[in-house]
């Protein structure tokens, strides 16, 4: 899948068979039943063999079915919670190409017309977007109020006017399509607006600080999949007569490591614990996302290190598992803005000049 650049249908399929794709919807809807908690033991276990596929399962369980689950009518939930838990991928529509980092700064409008929406702008690096049956759009009803005037839309695929475009040649998650969209006067009905007019912001807010805690998972997973894979290695390469693991500097390298996923991984559970719990989480996820990033391409490029020449090379699954790690980095802000995104919840607000996201 990642020479191909591209997910193979009976993975999908298999996500959905194992249940995999509704783990927290509601056994009426077809779903699990499980909790958060479930879902990132779901996520890390998945990136520990391959990160695009727990991409794919990260965004329909954190993102599309919370949101819908949260901010849905009931018939939106019985109608696309049904199909999102048995057949159909979801994918969430916020970044453009000036609304990055900066996401609110996004362009795309929605004029409403009678008893309907027309949706005119561009979407970039929209995960899932080449298999995805059901997209949440966000776009601004309302212009004049700014960031409060962003809306979240239902828009299925088949909507005429909603095209999409060739798939990135990513570094890593390569078999994760990300593609660029275009809404041409997409109609949507005022019945496809999930939650109220002028909410989006905050359920983009809502769901992404969520969505931290499975970006942990992510990165978490990488890591330990790549560590788990190489020590048999070192355990049986053979150098000056010994095993490369008996060397004791290795093994001092080696306990480092060990000791920095754990760490990575009691900030990942502790976050999901929190939010669970019903309790502030958002500082916690934050530093989750942050550790975990940084110990996923610390981890992975030591593997590298530790396996020598074999390493470099793409008959080893290390070096995906290091080109996958370095989308940590460039997910849900950049890494140097999140961070101090993150921070600004230990210190007064007036710190803070992105407050106003926040209110």
């Amino acid at each position: 899948m990642d020479k191909n650049s591209e997910m193979d249908k009976s993975i999908i399929q298999g996500l959905f068979q194992q249940g995999l794709m509704g783990v927290e919807v509601d056994t009426k809807y077809g779903g699990t039943g499980a909790s958060f908690f479930t879902s990132v033991l779901v996520i890390e276990e998945l990136a520990k063999v391959d990160a695009s596929v727990a991409v794919l399962c990260d965004i329909q369980n954190t993102l599309i079915n919370k949101l819908i689950g949260k901010h849905g009518t009931e018939e939106q939930q019985a109608t696309y919670l049904t199909q999102l838990t048995s057949e159909k991928v979801g994918s969430f529509c916020l970044s453009e190409a000036g609304a990055g980092s900066d996401s609110f700064a996004l362009k795309t409008r929605a004029d409403k017309n009678g008893d309907y929406y027309v949706i005119n702008g561009s979407k970039l690096w929209i995960s899932n977007a080449e298999y995805a049956g059901l997209f949440l759009v966000m776009a601004n009803a309302d212009p004049a109020m700014g960031y409060k005037g962003i809306t979240c839309f239902l828009v299925d695929r088949d909507t005429e006017g909603l095209h999409i475009g060739k798939p990135e040649n990513k570094m890593g998650l390569r078999a994760s399509s990300t593609c660029p969209l275009t809404f041409e006067n997409v109609k949507v009905p005022e019945t496809n607006i999930l939650g109220q007019v002028g909410h989006g912001y905050k359920y983009a807010i809502g769901g992404l600080n969520e969505g931290r805690i499975g970006i942990a998972a992510q990165m978490l997973g990488v890591a330990q999949g790549c560590f788990d894979y190489t020590i048999p290695y070192i355990k049986e390469r053979v150098q000056f007569g010994k095993r490369i693991f008996d060397f004791q500097s290795l093994q001092h390298q080696v306990a480092h490591v060990a000791t920095q996923l754990e760490a990575a991984r009691l900030l990942t559970y502790n976050s999901a614990r929190l939010v669970e719990a019903g309790r502030p989480f958002i500082k916690e996820a934050s530093m989750a996302k942050y550790y975990a990033s940084e110990i996923a391409g610390l981890v992975t490029s030591k593997c590298i290190d530790w396996m020598g020449g074999v390493g470099y090379t793409k008959n080893y699954p290390v070096e995906k598992f290091f080109r996958d790690a370095k989308i940590g980095k460039q997910t849900f802000f950049l890494h140097f803005i999140f961070c101090f995104i993150g921070l600004c919840r230990c210190l007064p607000c007036y710190v803070c000049s992105l407050l106003y996201y926040c209110t």
